[in-house]
């Protein structure tokens, strides 16, 4: 060794120590945006429960914005434990070979009616194009990035999937007109709040998990958000080298791959539910309960679940058309039915059903395997 290598040896330390404090800072500044954004929604909502509990009344409008305080309340904790999962370095990605496009397709489909809702339309231009990442984290970013413009656009969001030359990377695109690009005198105004929100860190949070460089321009009236994907298809059976294979796990089966998602339970009775919360308490997940599938019905107008589960005495014909009739919007849709006697889980597309049965008696350790195998197959 000579000295040249002795005196760069504290200078490296010393980078290691600095870059340390800058996310050790950065984390810290996340966990205080976390507390604020729960804070303020959390806030209001008791200032109405206040109210009733004082005066006995509540008007429908004054209900509506309760639950939607504490239905935001609800999604930034879960953003918090998604983030949660990043900084614990427990992540384990298993990559496989997709096609870009066909998520996006996906995702989109299965939210159109939260946008048609919202008064938003989608423009997607798209190429096929074969990427090789996490299947479940790449349907987070996805559905991350469609919240984020969700929150933010005026209008219209516009997104595209090509082919990046020199070198070749497959490149996803969001653009769209933000709601503060301009002030009625033609000044420019300050970005809009929601554009650095805890939704965006987590649009970050994920890319930088994934590899993936992610790239976000503010104009005065439009934002561009640019995401390249490194790792084409073909480069994995160029340089089967260049891919990490994770054995220790099946294809999407990170730890907790579900975070986040979104289920509705269909169920009537108190002891039903409780079953059902108790066995998936452990996945992250955002749960509603309805009593009926024409709650159900009413509750998937403004956009659909991730899955539902639904208890047998609920089937029957109305669900079978309501069952129709999103399966006509997103086939491969995740169904299932909690059966009053039985010991077995049956996966959906057996015998010709489109529903996967889990038995009462294996609710605990079965509906967890079942919902995850369900969900996976339309990641």
């Amino acid at each position: 060794m000579d000295m040249s290598e002795l005196k760069r040896g504290p200078a490296a330390a010393s980078a290691v120590i600095d870059a340390q404090r800058v996310e050790n800072a950065r984390w810290h500044e996340l966990v205080s945006e976390i507390g604020a954004e729960i804070a303020s929604p959390l806030t209001s909502a008791l200032e109405r429960i206040h109210t009733l509990t004082t005066t006995g009344k509540i008007d429908r409008a004054g209900l509506r914005a309760l639950r939607e305080e504490v239905e935001q309340a609800r999604q930034i904790g879960m953003i918090g434990q998604q983030l949660t999962r990043f900084a614990s370095g427990r992540l384990r990605q298993s990559h496989e070979r997709l096609q870009l496009a066909d998520v996006l397709n996906g995702v989109l489909a299965h939210r159109s009616r939260e946008t048609a809702a919202r008064g938003i339309t989608l423009k997607p231009s798209l190429e096929a194009v074969a990427v090789t990442t996490d299947a479940s984290l790449l349907f987070s970013l996805i559905n991350t990035t469609l919240d984020w413009a969700l929150a933010n656009a005026k209008s219209q969001i516009e997104f595209a999937v090509d082919v990046k030359p020199k070198p070749a990377q497959a490149r996803l695109s969001c653009r769209f007109a933000h709601r503060d690009g301009r002030l009625d005198d033609g000044a420019i105004a300050a970005p809009a709040p929601g554009l650095d929100s805890l939704v965006w860190r987590l649009i970050e949070q994920t890319a930088w998990t994934m590899g993936l460089n992610i790239d976000r321009r503010d104009d005065a009236d439009q934002i561009t958000l640019v995401i390249d994907f490194p790792r084409l298809a073909t480069d994995e059976i160029d340089n089967p080298s260049a891919l990490e294979i994770d054995d220790g796990f099946a294809p999407s089966a990170n730890s907790q791959p579900l975070a986040g998602s979104h289920v509705l339970v269909i169920a009537s009775r108190r002891e039903m539910r409780t079953q059902i919360r108790d066995s998936l308490r452990n996945m992250s997940l955002i749960i509603d309960f309805v009593n009926s599938v024409e709650e159900a019905e009413s509750f998937c107008r403004e956009g659909l679940p991730h899955a539902i589960i639904i208890e047998s005495i609920q089937s029957g014909e109305r669900f079978a058309l309501f069952r129709e009739e999103i399966g006509a919007e997103v086939p491969d849709f995740a169904f299932i039915e909690i059966i009053e006697e039985g010991s077995t889980f049956e996966m959906s597309g057996l015998s010709g059903s489109n529903i996967a049965r889990v038995g009462r008696d294996v609710i605990a350790n079965s509906l967890p395997s079942a919902l995850m195998f369900e969900l996976s197959k339309g990641a």
